[in-house]
């Protein structure tokens, strides 16, 4: 297993020594014996990275396509994979989703329309339970770590909605949560406070997703839980 560092030289290839530090970037990944590796850029997405026949202190990385499934894709991949027919109960599983659509939906729009509100005020929360994060020194000490802090939340509850709106987690891992404990580790932020200012929006969102006026109506229970689930699924990866 190798540690890759190095630099972007263009927006096809990267460029990396291996086993080398290099002050310009350094990637917190490994070489996976498969010779493919996910690499955090800025803006917190992702790219594939395969590796190209090279020389023995440099390699060259070809920049690859990242999949984000739907549940339908990842069901046909799943079974191709498999080499199989897709079952009943794969298909029940799809079915209930196409008749989930509607309210999935009716979610999204709730989030997206209420989403500057949810940030705000679980931050607001957050710094009163917890004020030496805005104290001089304090992780969200000035207005360019405040920023950095509700930028965070921000990104987080938007892939939660797509995450919703597919019906499928991997979009909220492979997109946002993937590597982001391990990043909070190197820049010294409080993964417990984030992890609590993530509670925070889930309780705000499931208050707003649950208000049944102007929505479809019907049993919501399950659809609640997975959303649910999806922050508690973020909270852990950071808390």
């Amino acid at each position: 297993m190798l540690l890759v560092v190095g630099k972007v030289f263009s927006s096809q290839f990267f460029s990396c020594c291996l086993e080398r530090r290099s002050p310009l970037t350094k990637v917190g990944s490994q070489l996976t014996n498969g010779g493919v590796l996910l690499l955090r850029m800025p803006r917190r997405s992702y790219l594939t990275l395969k590796r190209e026949p090279s020389d023995a202190c440099t390699c060259l990385f070809k920049v690859g396509e990242f999949s984000m499934y739907d549940a339908f894709t990842k069901v046909i991949s799943q079974a191709d994979a498999r080499g199989e027919y897709i079952g009943d109960a794969q298909i029940s599983a799809l079915s209930q989703l196409v008749a989930e659509g509607s309210k999935r939906m009716d979610v999204v729009n709730r989030l997206t329309g209420s989403a500057n509100a949810i940030i705000t005020n679980a931050a607001r929360a957050l710094f009163k339970e917890q004020p030496q994060l805005i104290a001089p020194g304090g992780n969200a000490y000035t207005h360019r770590r405040m920023a950095a802090c509700l930028r965070d939340m921000d990104i987080i509850l938007r892939y939660v909605t797509y995450a919703v709106f597919t019906g499928d987690v991997s979009v909220l891992d492979d997109r946002c949560l993937n590597g982001l404990r391990e990043t909070y580790l190197a820049l010294g932020v409080p993964g417990a406070s984030m992890a609590e200012a993530i509670n925070k929006m889930k309780v705000a969102a499931l208050a707003i997703a649950n208000d049944r006026a102007g929505v479809t109506q019907g049993d919501c229970s399950s659809l609640m839980a997975e959303l649910s689930g999806y922050f508690d699924r973020a909270a852990s990866a950071v808390g």
